[in-house]
């Protein structure tokens, strides 16, 4: 599925596009397991537990809160009772210790 998931990043407009595409490779990198498909018309990973979106003025990395730390459920933003998120406006703004130190937390 990663053709799907490459075409929905090149679409995406400057910055997004290059903060996608960075994201991209961290979760790879970190859930090499994982499997990478389109759901909800956003790239998801390991089921939908990790996704990220495109939106007008940043980049939404959002994660299901299930089997979350406290701590990792504390770094994330949103009111969604399932699923929280973390906002990325540039690739400057990327903390990606934090993004990997979610990921792990995933179980995958």
């Amino acid at each position: 599925m990663g053709s799907a998931v490459e075409e929905y990043v090149e679409k995406q407009g400057s910055p997004q596009r290059e903060i996608c595409a960075k994201l991209r490779k961290i979760i790879l990198k970190t859930l090499p397991t994982a499997e990478e498909e389109m759901k909800w018309g956003v790239p998801a990973y390991a089921g939908g537990k990790c996704y990220f979106v495109a939106l007008k003025t940043h980049v939404n990395l959002g994660f299901s809160i299930k089997g979350l730390s406290k701590e990792g459920r504390a770094l994330l933003e949103g009111g969604g009772k399932t699923m929280k998120h973390i906002e990325i406006a540039s690739l400057k703004d990327m903390d990606e210790k934090k993004i990997v130190k979610l990921l792990k937390e995933l179980k995958i």
